[in-house]
């Protein structure tokens, strides 16, 4: 085993507490130390299954990457008939299976042409029944956190399962992974929500991505607080746009902390709660107005 003087950016080290996974979090330690993954189980006493989920976390979190080649999608797809769905319920166990288990899990009788998208899935896209089941599994969680009663269509399944594929997420290992810094994610956007005062609704699409971007470039949750209580008093209210352009200038700056922001306050007094907005800012308060 290779020891090294590790120096991890500030960055990973929060990506890596938020996801909880002590094991990605050991495996990072050790692959940053210039050890290979192949002895990594070995060296660090963990088993097969364990290596594998903790190189997916890691994958997923875009902190590691290995020499698997990126998923394509070569040519259109293909279109199914009822003739090939057929021939797969009478020939292929497998299919017959997971047909029926597809089903136990919406609750309800596929028909024909839900079968044909069921059936890209495995042919096209090379999914096995395991990752299909996690993956309708995910979309029914996903469908109830947004307050929806009503299990996902096939069709809002089958835009998730191409995103998977695009993704790479081909093992049962990867869907965990994948499933679990999603969960983190939802969890981080529940607190967000929460120090920006919305309730009784969801994230509008824009809103989401506004706060996503927010949560990848690292910020902490005082951070946010923070730049919530400048955009309120500055603007006399929540301006998401004024408020992603604090936070681009702080992520530039490397602040990350609400603690790194005011002693960076401190340091150049002209920089705090009571400035003069710049240019970027008062343009964003004009779009708002505009856009009202």
């Amino acid at each position: 085993m290779i020891f090294e003087a590790l120096s991890m950016p500030a960055a990973d080290v929060r990506r890596l507490l938020s996801a909880a996974s002590p094991d990605a979090a050991l495996l990072y330690i050790y692959l940053k130390s210039e050890n290979s993954l192949e002895q990594a189980g070995e060296d660090l006493r963990l088993n097969e299954s364990r290596i594998s989920c903790a190189a997916a976390v890691l994958r997923q979190l875009g902190l590691w990457t290995d020499e698997k080649p990126a998923r394509v999608l070569a040519g259109e797809r293909p279109s199914y008939s009822e003739r090939d769905v057929l021939e797969a319920m009478d020939g292929d166990n497998d299919f017959r299976a997971l047909y029926g288990e597809i089903q136990r899990q919406l609750g309800r009788s596929l028909n024909t042409e839900e079968l044909k998208i069921l059936l890209g899935f495995v042919r096209y896209l090379g999914m096995s029944p395991e990752v299909i089941s996690i993956l309708v599994s995910f979309c029914r969680d996903r469908a109830r956190q947004k307050g929806s009663s009503r299990n996902p269509s096939l069709r809002t399944i089958e835009k998730e399962a191409y995103a998977w594929a695009e993704r790479g997420i081909d093992s049962v290992e990867e869907a965990a992974a994948y499933i679990q810094t999603q969960n983190v994610r939802h969890s981080r956007l529940g607190r967000l929500m929460q120090i920006l005062q919305i309730r009784g609704r969801n994230l509008t699409a824009a809103e989401e991505r506004y706060a996503s971007s927010w949560l990848d470039m690292g910020f902490e949750e005082s951070a946010i607080l923070e730049a919530y209580e400048r955009t309120c008093l500055n603007t006399g209210g929540m301006n998401w746009a004024y408020m992603n352009k604090i936070l681009q200038r702080w992520h530039a700056s490397g602040l990350h902390t609400a603690e790194a922001v005011k002693n960076s306050d401190q340091k150049n007094p002209g920089s705090g709660k009571q400035r003069q907005l710049d240019e970027d800012e008062i343009a964003a308060i004009q779009r708002m107005m505009q856009e009202a």
